[in-house]
């Protein structure tokens, strides 16, 4: 008798086991000493964590050219928010491949040291930003939740979550915490042409957005400062390259000789971004030292 209430026991507690794990837990304190960056992620069982990034990329200010005014406007906001003072959430849009991932990642490296931390979440786990919100809102530390390449289908629910984070929730009062989200969409929502339809006109020839419209715009909106990133030129692009190689070790005349073949590999990708600037000097760079 004693063996079978033993052997319930025993069952009764696996099956406890089981259903805790399976129950919602709440978000736990990872090891603030271990990086300057983590990431938020779910597992199998549905459970987020925060997990330090081991290996944070060595990105400085100084390495970003031709960007000189989007650099000083995240620059004096991150500077202001690591001094305590008042700053806004950031939403950086435009071109691809001109910057907007990195000059977060370099105002991190930048500030790493007076206490700033960065925080990686992607758009479907947004839901659970509150969560993130309250773990890290005793914290000494400041810190930005990065949303990078962000934008929303129709009926996605990390909008409305971002949306009510932004616009005033317990959360978003935090004052440790700031979001700064990069977008090649300016309202992060699609816009179709038919859209346009839902415009009204007043006598005096006033032109007034319609409600779908005017709910696309809602969520950009809600972050207090902007930043716009642009096409490079032909003449900011060979900057770009020539930053790229002398930082790769490429000697002057080197980079010099190497300006014609930047500009056939960015007509053969049709694109003069940043990144593929980097690309040409990574792999011109690699085959410059090999024949050397």
């Amino acid at each position: 008798m004693t063996d079978k209430i033993e052997h319930l026991m025993m069952r009764a507690e696996q099956l406890i086991s089981r259903i805790e794990a399976v129950l919602p837990q709440g978000l736990a304190q990872p090891d603030w000493n271990a990086s300057s960056a983590y990431r938020y992620r779910k597992r199998g069982s549905g459970h987020g964590m925060l997990e330090p990034v081991r290996h944070v990329g060595a990105m400085r200010l100084d390495d970003l050219k031709e960007i000189e005014p989007q650099k000083e406007k995240i620059n004096r906001n991150t500077l202001q928010f690591v001094g305590g003072k008042p700053a806004n959430n950031v939403l950086l849009t435009g071109a691809r491949g001109t910057g907007k991932s990195s000059l977060i990642k370099a105002c991190l490296n930048e500030y790493a040291a007076r206490g700033l931390r960065l925080i990686e979440v992607d758009k479907t786990d947004l839901v659970d930003l509150p969560d993130i919100v309250d773990v890290v809102s005793d914290r000494p530390e400041k810190f930005i939740v990065f949303c990078d390449d962000l934008s929303f289908e129709d009926g996605e629910p990390g909008y409305k979550a971002l949306k009510s984070i932004l616009d005033g929730s317990v959360a978003a009062t935090t004052p440790n915490v700031l979001i700064y989200a990069t977008s090649n969409r300016r309202h992060l929502l699609p816009e179709y042409m038919k859209e346009n339809l839902s415009y009204t006109h007043t006598e005096d020839g006033e032109v007034h957005p319609g409600e779908v419209i005017e709910e696309k715009i809602s969520l950009s909106e809600r972050f207090g400062l902007w930043v716009s990133f642009y096409p490079f030129t032909q003449a900011e692009y060979v900057v770009i390259v020539a930053q790229w190689l002398a930082s790769f070790g490429v000697d002057l005349p080197a980079i010099t000789a190497a300006r014609a073949e930047s500009l056939v590999w960015a007509l053969e990708r049709g694109s003069r971004s940043g990144r593929v600037a980097w690309q040409f000097a990574r792999d011109y760079a690699g085959r410059h030292f090999a024949l050397a």
